[in-house]
């Protein structure tokens, strides 16, 4: 009986230390950080926001699209051209629908969001997905478990840029992200034209920190 207890407590643990949602990263004394972006499609069709995605290519910026299946199979030339033209850019899941609650689905309906999505973008990249981001960052336990036991990371931010938000211009998106960022921190923006004031913010973010004596990476690279 006592064994069985031990037993039982021992799993309790385990799965307690496997269920994790990854918001910044060991930058191992380096002064890095990692550049997100969702890339995501609800009713109203979506697309790269052109002015970002050139940046980041021009500039050989490393980043992370998390990008779901509807934004994917809206842009599969670019989601294509990307992976074989850009080794610096990366391509994760971001759901099917972008349901912004995915904790009021059952397991056999998050599973099939996120293998759906893997399947889509293995056939429009040649590239599987290992992490995953919850859209709009809503989860709970149950949910979390079965996205892990999938075999993904689950990988958020260390804190909002703010810009969904129409109301938060450029002028104040730059002191925020710059003053607050530091080595390890996970950044997320949008590129799917949700991102208001992106476009115009994101090359003096990244200018300043560079300035500071940070490097971007992919998220592959450090977790």
């Amino acid at each position: 009986m006592k064994f069985f207890l031990l037993s039982l407590i021992a799993i309790s643990v385990s799965l307690t230390a496997f269920a994790e949602v990854i918001t910044s990263f060991d930058p191992h004394g380096k002064k890095e950080i990692a550049l997100t972006f969702d890339a995501c499609e609800t009713k109203t069709p979506s697309y790269f926001d052109p002015v970002i995605l050139e940046y980041l290519t021009i500039h050989k910026i490393p980043a992370t699209f998390f990008v779901s299946a509807k934004f994917a199979l809206r842009n599969p030339e670019i989601l294509s051209e990307i992976i074989q033209k850009y080794p610096f850019l990366e391509i994760e899941n971001h759901s099917y629908h972008h349901y912004a609650h995915m904790e009021d689905l059952n397991a056999s309906m998050v599973h099939d969001e996120i293998k759906s999505t893997e399947d889509i973008i293995y056939k429009t990249t040649g590239t599987k997905t290992k992490y995953f981001r919850f859209p709009a960052g809503n989860y709970d336990e149950p949910t979390l478990e079965t996205v892990e036991s999938m075999g993904y990371k689950v990988v958020h931010w260390s804190f909002a840029s703010g810009d969904p938000d129409k109301h938060v211009t450029a002028e104040k998106m730059i002191p925020w992200v710059t003053n607050k960022a530091k080595s390890g921190d996970i950044l997320i923006f949008h590129i799917n034209g949700r991102g208001y004031a992106t476009p115009q913010a994101l090359p003096k973010i990244v200018e300043t920190l560079q300035k500071k004596g940070y490097t971007f990476v992919r998220l592959d690279k450090v977790l």
